[in-house]
């Protein structure tokens, strides 16, 4: 199912974990506006209504799913929630999970997830992502490739007509060993669409930035359009060197976008 992009209209009380959809009238107060992490917020708890007691949980990484992971938590100390299992897709989730008190397990003994919760650096219409800005594509990829249902978090930001469309990077994990020869690959690959690669460097340092499997990140920036998603994913990971990208084509089965004045859920048909 296609995403709308619709209008967003506000709850007459902002409460992250009640949030309604209504058309203002003319009685009504005027709209709340929230700041970016506070639509993200909002986006993370509708999110985690979805997640019951009993169930297998794959938990995100990013500033968008670490709300959802808090509510989580929140929720299974209240008693609210009851024999929840998380499965994290990073060192970050990991670390944070356990600080909360969240059992957790891995894909080894929970090969099939209930549910996963994460949040996304572009969404098409389509419900395709790009995934993988925070550094964490490879795992989160397998967790939620592993989940009957993907439920994607975002504010309405990170809504793009096509991949790539924001101008931002789409990242693809690598291994070390030449990485400037597949640099080179990745780009020629694309030169249509006039991309440019670039070694992901860490924080403040020259040195590369290394995701929690010892790997690169080449960040892949679009001028034009890739065109078929599905042509430019087989190609990617046809290049020896390559580990995985992060395009998460056809994943997500549940969209949350909360923007300023409200919040909309899509499904997949």
């Amino acid at each position: 199912m296609a995403i709308a992009y619709p209008h967003f209209f506000g709850p007459k009380k902002v409460d992250p974990s009640l949030v309604v959809s209504s058309t203002a009238t003319q009685s009504s107060p005027p709209p709340v506006i929230l700041s970016q992490d506070e639509l993200k917020k909002v986006a993370a708890y509708k999110a985690v209504e979805f997640v019951e007691s009993g169930m297998v949980v794959g938990l995100g990484t990013g500033s968008t799913a670490k709300h959802a992971v808090d509510k989580i938590a929140e929720l299974l100390h209240s008693g609210k929630l009851k024999n929840i299992v998380g499965i994290p897709t990073s060192k970050i989730t990991h670390e944070q999970a356990v600080s909360l008190g969240i059992p957790l397990s891995d894909l080894n003994a929970h090969p099939i997830v209930d549910l996963a919760i994460d949040g996304a650096d572009e969404v098409d219409p389509q419900m395709n992502l790009v995934k993988g800005r925070g550094g964490s594509l490879l795992r989160e990829k397998m967790v939620e490739a592993a989940t009957k249902k993907f439920i994607v978090i975002v504010d309405e930001s990170k809504l793009v007509n096509h991949l790539g469309g924001s101008g931002l990077a789409m990242p693809v994990e690598i291994v070390p060993f030449c990485w400037e020869f597949t640099l080179k690959r990745l780009e020629m690959l694309f030169i249509e669409a006039g991309c440019v690669g670039k070694l992901r460097k860490g924080g403040n340092s020259e040195e590369p930035y290394v995701t929690d499997n010892g790997n690169y990140i080449i960040d892949l920036y679009f001028k034009k359009d890739m065109g078929d998603l599905k042509d430019a994913s087989d190609a990617i990971l046809r290049l020896a060197g390559v580990v995985e990208h992060g395009m998460f084509i056809d994943m997500a089965t549940t969209v949350i976008v909360a923007g300023k004045l409200g919040v909309s859920v899509t499904n997949k048909e």
